[in-house]
């Protein structure tokens, strides 16, 4: 073949496949847009018809403010008409709160510490009970050797 007659790549322009789009149940929340420094999460204000003022109050005291419903107007269309705290974005007995990012990492530090503080205590006292002659873990190393070839 020639130089000249051969076509270039670009000539060969690949249709770009894409998926087809697939139906998905709506979910039972609205999406929340992401606001740099801040978490959200949503918190229980009632369960089978009962009001949780207790769970409300801990979140609160744990640093969680209500997301007003003023700051996000695209939530009012799902919001309760009656929420339990005014001017509130609550759906289906669940409020939206907010808290700065620092405290949600600084609660996953403390959990995290006291998950590990919990595991090693459980593994010293199972490991108390270990005996050489019957030892509850065995070392299972497979060791190679070469004859001297005699």
């Amino acid at each position: 073949m020639d130089k000249d007659t051969r076509q270039t790549r670009e000539i060969d322009v690949r249709e770009t496949y894409e998926r087809p789009k697939q139906w998905a149940p709506a979910s039972a929340l609205p999406e929340i847009k992401a606001i740099p420094g801040w978490k959200f999460r949503w918190i229980r204000t009632s369960m089978v018809g009962q009001a949780d003022p207790t769970n409300v109050s801990k979140r609160m005291r744990e640093g969680w403010e209500p997301v007003k419903a003023t700051d996000h107007p695209e939530l009012r269309l799902y919001s309760d008409q009656s929420p339990t705290i005014a001017d509130a974005v609550e759906v289906g007995g669940l409020i939206l709160c907010k808290t700065p990012e620092e405290f949600v990492e600084q609660r996953s530090a403390h959990y995290n510490r006291q998950t590990q503080s919990q595991t090693e205590a459980v593994d010293n006292s199972f490991m108390k009970e270990n005996d050489a002659r019957m030892p509850l873990f065995k070392d299972k190393r497979s060791t190679t050797s070469f004859g001297s070839g005699k």
